[in-house]
């Protein structure tokens, strides 16, 4: 488990979620969440399928908009800003901005399939100009080397298992060096001897000191590196707290069952 570093009292939380609602027609998706993640700490949400695990982080880069309430992102409002007594919607390239900061690994990868390992990691240092392509490939061999795939810089994402693409999208986000990284099931879609390669990344990220929220069912995995764990039923949050008390000796009946059914 990492140890979330002691921080100022100014300091501004790494992610604010205020009483954000979410809802398609009338089914409600996300009831009423709020939820602070500190600088440096590792957030694990847990949830049935269906209870708005993964939308409560499309809300939070703003790939979904909420239909009340608001996220911050250290200290900044995201996809919205404040015009007298009201949050007006930023426009898309202002939004694109916020998102280049809040780095999202998806469950299915999502890579260029005609970029090589090493331009889809270098691609958006480049393309929102923060460095310029000989200086974002350099970073990228880094970031490449750091999760193991130094030697596959050239190959294409077909080439690769559902485990090396998924490590690669992980270098991928962490190649605008974002403040915070969001990680959707980032096992879920992989055969279960490729789960081991992608947790160790993350394990990694864990102990250096990067703010991460993981959407996982890996209750083992949540036990050993998280700070906080964020049980999620029916669009609520239901209990959360230390991984010793939430997966050990929850207190809510809801989170008792369904612990009784995952483990």
């Amino acid at each position: 488990m990492t140890t979330a570093p002691i921080l100022e009292k100014t300091a501004p939380a790494a992610l604010e979620v205020h009483d954000v609602h979410k809802w398609y027609g009338t089914h409600r998706v996300l009831d009423g969440i709020d939820l602070t993640v500190r600088p440096g700490e590792v957030t694990v949400i847990l949830g049935p399928s269906g209870s708005g695990k993964s939308t409560l982080l499309r809300v939070v880069n703003h790939l979904e908009k909420p239909e009340i309430g608001h996220v911050s992102v250290g200290g900044e409002l995201i996809g919205v800003k404040r015009h007298g007594g009201r949050l007006r919607e930023l426009s898309e390239r202002a939004i694109l901005a916020q998102r280049s900061r809040i780095g999202f690994v998806f469950q299915n990868f999502n890579l260029f399939p005609h970029l090589t390992v090493l331009d889809n990691v270098a691609a958006a240092p480049v393309a929102t100009g923060r460095l310029s392509r000989p200086a974002a490939r350099e970073l990228a061999r880094e970031l490449l080397e750091r999760v193991g795939l130094g030697d596959r810089t050239g190959a294409y994402p077909r080439q690769l298992s559902g485990g090396q693409q998924q490590r690669v999208a992980i270098a991928r986000a962490l190649a605008l060096r974002p403040g915070i990284i969001l990680f959707d099931e980032p096992t879920s879609a992989l055969d279960p001897e490729l789960v081991g390669e992608v947790l160790a990344v993350i394990k990694d990220l864990a102990t250096s000191g990067t703010t991460l929220v993981i959407v996982t069912h890996e209750i083992g995995f949540a036990r050993e590196v998280a700070d906080r764990v964020v049980f999620i039923d029916a669009g609520r949050i239901v209990e959360q707290g230390p991984p010793a008390q939430v997966l050990d000796n929850p207190r809510h009946e809801r989170t008792r069952d369904f612990l009784g059914k995952v483990l």
